[in-house]
């Protein structure tokens, strides 16, 4: 049912905001898990007005998207909106509007470069050491058919997952990295230049929202990896997992003999332009002196 929010039949008329005396906000879900259209508000009010503003933000917290059309407003109020939920930053890529720090300006057509970021799952800047807490984004032109962003639910996604895999995820931490999306076309110094800027940062796998207290499962498009999944409790190194070529991927493997004292094995490691120097391990039965690197690979028997 539409949620309607109306001034109080008690209180006086010169003691009601003037956007609610002009109309009143309701906000229809879209579907069950996210998402609600809002009516009857313009954003420049809300930007000015803060009841107006803690109803937006109230119903933002529940719906965790809201969409509002037919929005006159200009650069100045779009900017002063997004500005009461926090200090807007620009993007080290992408860039700001001019005249307005922190507006980020996208356009998108068939003459465009191919790097269409914006095409993949995101939660933007989660290459940040502290990410934004959210977007006010505002279509200028769209095309009449496709152009849809899909919004998802990570609250309800982590809600979903098996208690089974929530135990196995609830300490994990993950990396994110601006250099391997944002950077990943640059030339090669300058995308070490853009990593140096903003090192890679290592974030919680599963985050408590600040305000709702819900648990959110924080992973998407700029996460690169788990830095600690590889422990002898999730991984046996060499049996469940081994990184790179397997056995069983590439036939005619030798089959490791001779298995006698005395006896070498010279194994190349594919690094001979990198001027890396011969390493030597002693082996005994069961034993391996030292971890196999890329390149061949050593079976334990």
């Amino acid at each position: 049912m539409p949620q309607t929010v109306r001034p109080r039949k008690d209180h006086a008329p010169a003691l009601v905001r003037p956007s609610v005396l002009r109309t009143s906000l309701t906000a229809e879900p879209l579907t069950c898990t996210i998402g609600a259209e809002l009516f009857g508000v313009n954003l420049g009010d809300a930007a000015r007005d803060d009841d107006l503003f803690a109803e937006i933000k109230n119903l933002l917290l529940r719906h965790k998207v809201l969409f509002v059309r037919d929005q006159d407003i200009t650069r100045a109020e779009h900017v002063a909106f997004a500005s009461r939920f926090g200090p807007l930053e620009d993007h080290p890529v992408l860039g700001s509007d001019p005249d307005h720090p922190g507006l980020v300006r996208i356009y998108k057509d068939l003459d465009s470069k191919p790097e269409h970021y914006e095409n993949a799952l995101h939660c933007d800047a989660t290459w940040r050491e502290c990410p934004p807490m959210g977007a006010v984004l505002r279509c200028v032109e769209g095309p009449e058919v496709g152009g849809d962003t899909i919004w998802v639910n990570m609250a309800e996604a982590y809600r979903r997952l098996p208690e089974h895999i929530k135990t196995r995820i609830a300490d994990l931490r993950a990396r994110h990295s601006i250099e391997a999306t944002f950077g990943a076309c640059m030339p090669m110094e300058r995308r070490h230049q853009l990593k140096a800027q903003y090192p890679d940062p290592e974030h919680p796998v599963v985050r408590t929202h600040p305000e709702t207290g819900e648990k959110i499962l924080f992973v998407n498009a700029f996460t690169t990896h788990l830095v600690n999944y590889h422990t002898p409790e999730n991984v046996r190194f060499g049996q469940d997992y081994a990184p790179g070529a397997s056995p069983a991927e590439l036939p005619g493997q030798p089959g490791g003999r001779p298995r006698v004292p005395g006896a070498l094995a010279l194994a190349e490691q594919q690094l001979r332009d990198l001027g890396q120097p011969l390493h030597a391990a002693l082996c005994r039965p069961g034993l391996l002196a030292r971890r196999p690197q890329d390149g061949a690979r050593r079976n334990r028997r």
